[in-house]
């Protein structure tokens, strides 16, 4: 006979593989069907041993796409929110300029899209779509189509 995994069990399995926020975790064991008095018991232990900190989980996973992605400020605080972290957490991960790194992005993404030949508005739609701003945007379209 197989004996079930508890809520602080099946919530380590979790962190070991992924880093999760305590929103995300919580909906994680609720689904699969254990009771709130446990999973309240299992995420206050894992806290307790700082295994779950959605603060530095929150900052950290901003870094990572804030310094190796082509993805918008607006892009990453849309998936950090997704991943159940909240918006003044993701908001405080936010750096007070973030103009030049916008700009850089998103002629990344100029460049991965498009050749420098192609249509202005074209280019500057997409950009908006994914979320840059449109001063960023409008400097990476013409920086991007005076590189030719």
């Amino acid at each position: 006979m197989r004996q079930e995994k508890t809520a602080l069990v099946y919530a380590v399995d979790l962190l070991a593989r992924q880093e999760h926020s305590e929103r995300h975790l919580r909906e994680k064991l609720e689904r699969k069907g254990y009771a709130a008095e446990e999973i309240d018991a299992a995420l206050a232990r894992l806290k307790e041993r700082r295994y779950l900190d959605d603060e530095a989980a929150c900052a950290r996973q901003f870094e990572h796409f804030y310094t190796d992605s082509h993805k918008s400020v607006r892009q990453i605080c849309m998936k950090l929110q997704q991943r159940g972290f909240s918006r003044a957490l993701i908001r405080s991960c936010v750096p007070q300029d973030t103009f030049e790194r916008e700009q850089r992005a998103a002629f990344r993404t100029l460049e991965l899209k498009y050749k420098p030949t192609a249509d202005k508005q074209k280019m500057l739609a997409s950009l908006f779509r994914q979320g840059f701003d449109m001063t960023a945007s409008r400097a990476a379209v013409q920086k991007y189509v005076e590189a030719e």
